[in-house]
């Protein structure tokens, strides 16, 4: 039995989406999994929409001690 390729296949799957992860790459669907579970029939942001929220919440205020 060769399990090899496919052992290694599952690993690279693993990597790029712990890569996405890191990098927010995977931010979209984190927040619509997170509206699905938590609150089903709401209705969600476009991606469009999304991103320029994360955009303005990362970037808006003061971000520093000076």
């Amino acid at each position: 039995m060769r399990a090899g390729p496919f052992i290694a296949s599952q690993a690279l799957v693993r990597a790029w989406a712990w890569l996405r992860t890191l990098a927010g790459d995977d931010a979209y669907e984190r927040y619509l999994h997170h509206r699905a579970l938590r609150h089903p029939g709401e209705p969600t942001l476009g991606r469009a929409a999304f991103c320029a929220a994360e955009v303005r919440r990362k970037w808006e205020g003061v971000n520093r001690c000076c």
